[in-house]
């Protein structure tokens, strides 16, 4: 089974992800991570953005793999534990870039197809539901108003010892709005079918609730 949740940055997806996960025993796998990670390698070879072959060609030399532990998801890259290191304001300012770039995205969405292959997973992200997995069981579009967000991803980022200001995570969420929405390749987008849930004044708890019961209509 396939439960696939689409929105922009900081709707909560990954939080309410990860909930439904332990709530109904399926598989987590953090697609947003993997452009992380490829974003992170990206800045510690000291590539630009400008130099897409060469990214694209640093694809080959990455290990991604998740595990979990005591409830939570660690990211590994090359076997380091990345989990905190993607979540920096400097992967940030570029993730939505790396993902724009087409080869990068291609050969991203065939590792997230062979992660998820013969397992019941629940998965999140900009295109899992419109471009990952079309076909998914279930289609959730977790949505909330800009300024929200920001403060979510503020908080978020406070909490793990992030140092950046909430003026300059609302400037990001802006930027990877726009990147975001107009891609050549996985847009960030509605898909047909999906369920709509727009969480700016709900709890978290709330928004679990209300996806766990959409799946299991489904299941």
């Amino acid at each position: 089974m396939i439960v696939a949740i689409d929105g922009p940055a900081g709707s909560g997806k990954g939080t309410i992800t990860k909930i439904i996960s332990q709530r109904m025993g399926l598989v987590n796998l953090d697609t947003g991570a993997t452009y992380r990670c490829v974003a992170l390698a990206s800045i510690r070879k000291g590539l630009k953005i400008e130099e897409e072959q060469k990214i694209v060609d640093l694809i080959d030399e990455l290990d991604i793999s998740f595990e979990h532990e005591n409830g939570e998801i660690k990211v590994f890259l090359n076997g380091e534990d990345v989990s905190k290191q993607i979540r920096s304001t400097e992967v940030n300012s570029i993730v939505s870039q790396i993902s724009s770039i087409i080869p990068v995205r291609l050969k991203m969405v065939e590792l997230q197809r062979r992660l998820a292959d013969g397992k019941d997973v629940i998965m999140e992200g900009r295109d899992i539901c419109t471009y990952v997995f079309p076909n998914a069981d279930v289609k959730i579009y977790l949505d909330a108003n800009e300024k929200e967000r920001a403060q979510r991803r503020y908080k978020e980022n406070q909490e793990k010892g992030i140092d950046c200001t909430y003026e300059e995570v609302l400037d990001n969420i802006r930027k990877r709005d726009e990147n975001d929405k107009n891609k050549e390749i996985g847009a960030l987008k509605v898909a047909d079918g999906a369920t709509i849930i727009d969480s700016t004044d709900m709890t978290i708890q709330e928004v679990a609730d209300e996806i766990e019961k959409i799946i299991k209509m489904v299941k």
